[in-house]
């Protein structure tokens, strides 16, 4: 059982119309099924400890920015019967939406149109594998979606892709003839946003976590401080990733002394 309310699009909640949705893509954070992009340098415990970690971080992180008004915090998760493993991770202002369909593309699509069916007046959609996206980049992509008009905000990532969009109607052409997983993802989005004539408004650059040059970089930033190359302001704290960063570091260094 979920300790969290779970939002269905078949019943809408006109009360949150003056409310953009900050929507966690996920998964149940089960060994094996999270990160495995990870394995190695990671086993399939630490990996799934780890995404633990980035959804704590980054759902608390969402939820201080919500805490100021305008905005409300959601994970859509996946698979249906997985509800409890979230039990104890998110704020406990958040809620739960299931996702919905088949390929990436489509599950991405239909969770825009399910939350905003729900009732909210816009959504984002937020990967899980970003801990340290600065909460300004948030604040900044409910200011426009809160604003008259329609538009989509984009957060993209080095690699080539996104950490954020956002939308104030149930746009399909964001999510058409895209090559998920590529370096083209982020290029082709802008494209399918110029089809459909909507204003544009890019977030600053950041990065997502999901193999080992990537996760040097987090580490490099949460223990060592060293900002990526590309930051144009500190990243958030993500005190729940340093800590297990920190932990691995420790390990590894113990084991290298016996």
């Amino acid at each position: 059982m979920s300790s969290y309310p779970i939002f269905s699009p078949l019943e809408p909640d006109p009360t949150r119309k003056l409310e953009c949705a900050l929507v966690v893509m996920a998964k149940a954070p089960r060994p094996g099924k999270v990160k495995t992009r990870l394995c190695p340098p990671l086993t399939p415990d630490q990996s799934a400890a780890l995404n633990i970690c980035f959804l704590k971080d980054t759902t608390a992180n969402l939820a201080a920015v919500a805490g100021e008004g305008g905005a409300a915090g959601l994970v859509c998760y996946t698979p249906a019967g997985d509800e409890s493993l979230f039990n104890g991770l998110l704020p406990q202002s958040f809620g739960l939406i299931l996702q919905r369909g088949d390929g990436f593309g489509e599950r991405l699509r239909l969770a825009a149109e399910d939350v905003l069916a729900c009732g909210f007046g816009a959504v984002c959609l937020i990967d899980s594998d970003s801990p340290t996206v600065p909460a300004d980049a948030y604040r900044l992509a409910v200011q426009e979606l809160n604003r008259p008009g329609d538009r989509m905000v984009l957060g993209g990532s080095a690699d080539g892709g996104y950490y954020l969009i956002g939308l104030k109607q149930p746009h399909p052409e964001p999510f058409e003839n895209i090559a998920w997983s590529t370096a083209s993802v982020f290029a082709e989005t802008l494209a399918g946003a110029r089809r459909a004539g909507l204003e544009l408004v890019e977030l600053p650059l950041w990065y997502d976590v999901d193999d080992g040059a990537t996760l040097d970089l987090l580490e490099a930033e949460l223990l060592e401080g060293i900002a990526p190359p590309f930051a144009t302001q500190a990243g958030h704290s993500a005190t729940d990733s340093r800590a297990f960063l920190e932990t691995l570091r420790s390990t590894a260094a113990k084991v290298r002394t016996t």
